[in-house]
């Protein structure tokens, strides 16, 4: 397990490093960030053991379950999924230092009710759906400027860039848009001058597309497959691609 799990790490930083080289940008400039879903404590304290400081969850449930096993370990865990309003109180007490998933003016609401309450802060990016899919959760790209303007107004809200998830397509150029998309907001929120809001972070890209990710600007990428093997179930469930039911 341990062989496997260092070996896919070393493609995975070569792959960045390589991709860096070929945008003419440092290296320094794209952190890798372990999606952890569905991986067991025991596989993640492996890649924390050796360098890697930045690990996400999908789901409140598995932010829970780890917690322990992984508290004692140096790391920084980001949140990735969509955020219901009932779970922020565990989004805090679980020591996540960014949601990357914010999407909707309720729940930095809600968020900024509970750190006030708990004399908090919390960093977040706002999500975009870039894709235009219905099934995909993120502000609607017309509305992420607006939505970002709102958000600066929460003290306790630290806004520090745009996050995405993108096309799942084979097609490079249909993906690339996406990275586009989410690039030119970047600079149109940064010509804004909004009081409040940092705009260094981009988090886009996974390991079928990081490459792609990295050449249209990437600070983050996500990668989970790539480092820890297959899951049982598919992105798509994990990634909340079916909003049905769901709950604010």
């Amino acid at each position: 397990m341990k062989e496997d799990i260092l070996h896919n790490l070393t493609i995975i930083n070569n792959r960045i490093k390589n991709a860096c080289e070929q945008s003419g940008r440092n290296t320094d400039e794209v952190k890798l960030l372990l999606a952890t879903k569905t991986v067991s404590a025991e596989r993640i304290k492996v890649a924390l053991e050796h360098g890697q400081t930045l690990i996400a969850e999908n789901k409140v449930q598995e932010l829970k379950e780890k917690y322990d096993d992984l508290k004692d370990i140096p790391h920084d865990n980001h949140f990735i999924g969509h955020l219901q309003t009932n779970k922020i109180k565990d989004i805090l007490r679980y020591d996540v230092t960014c949601v990357q998933s914010l999407d909707r003016l309720e729940l930095a609401e809600k968020l900024h009710q509970r750190l006030l309450a708990e004399n908090k802060t919390m960093n977040v990016l706002i999500q975009v759906n870039t894709s235009n899919e219905e099934s995909k959760f993120g502000i609607d790209p017309s509305e992420a400027v607006e939505l970002t303007r709102k958000v600066s107004g929460f003290s306790t809200l630290k806004i520090k860039g745009l996050m995405t998830i993108g096309l799942f397509s084979a097609e490079t150029e249909k993906v690339r848009a996406c990275f586009k998309m989410l690039k030119n907001l970047q600079q149109e929120i940064i010509h804004e001058h909004i009081p409040n809001v940092e705009m260094k972070e981009l988090s886009m890209g996974m390991s079928g597309d990081l490459e792609t990710a990295i050449e249209e600007g990437a600070t983050i990428v996500r990668v989970g497959t790539a480092v820890f093997g297959a899951r049982i179930y598919p992105d798509s469930y994990y990634w909340n691609e079916c909003k049905t039911n769901k709950k604010a």
